[in-house]
């Protein structure tokens, strides 16, 4: 099998793992829980995107992504990281402003998650992933999406809850 047929198969793979995780476990979990509650655990799952400046190091050690790109994605995440820890506190404290923070963190994060996919694809980054990268591409990258959506719906479907945490 050649890396870009493993890489596939491994995102596929974690998709399917995670919607099954979903379906069973969180969304009955998200569920009982007040907004605010349901959405933070989601938005850790964001908190830690800094994770992607090891592009940095990987293009360094033979990971052939071209400078624009690596730097694209290394902003996006890292802006998309921010805007989480942001919500996550704001949510934590029940301000008012918190839902148009998640709001600015999802488009942000459906901005980031397309471009880094179109460099991606256009520079065949699956092809020369290896080591920390092949993990960030084929296991975070689905779980950023998966959560996204759980995001998503949570912020949609709950937009008329109010936002307490249950200790508050």
């Amino acid at each position: 099998m050649s890396p870009m047929s493993a890489a596939a198969l491994a995102s596929v793979l974690s998709f399917v793992v995670f919607a099954i995780m979903t379906l069973l476990y969180v969304a009955p979990w998200l569920a009982i829980r007040q907004r605010a509650e349901a959405l933070i655990p989601l938005l850790w799952v964001h908190a830690f995107r800094h994770v992607a400046l090891q592009i940095y190091s990987a293009q360094q050690f033979g990971f052939a992504v071209s400078d624009r790109a690596r730097d694209e994605i290394a902003a996006g995440d890292v802006t998309c990281m921010v805007l989480a820890v942001i919500s996550i506190v704001a949510l934590h404290y029940g301000l008012r402003m918190a839902p148009v923070v998640v709001w600015a963190l999802v488009a942000a994060t459906i901005v980031d998650l397309v471009n880094a996919t179109i460099a991606g694809v256009r520079e065949q980054l699956f092809a020369t992933a290896s080591g920390l990268t092949w993990l960030i591409l084929t296991f975070y990258v689905p779980l950023l999406w998966v959560s996204l959506g759980l995001i998503v719906w949570q912020l949609y479907s709950r937009r008329q809850e109010p936002l307490a945490l249950a200790h508050a």
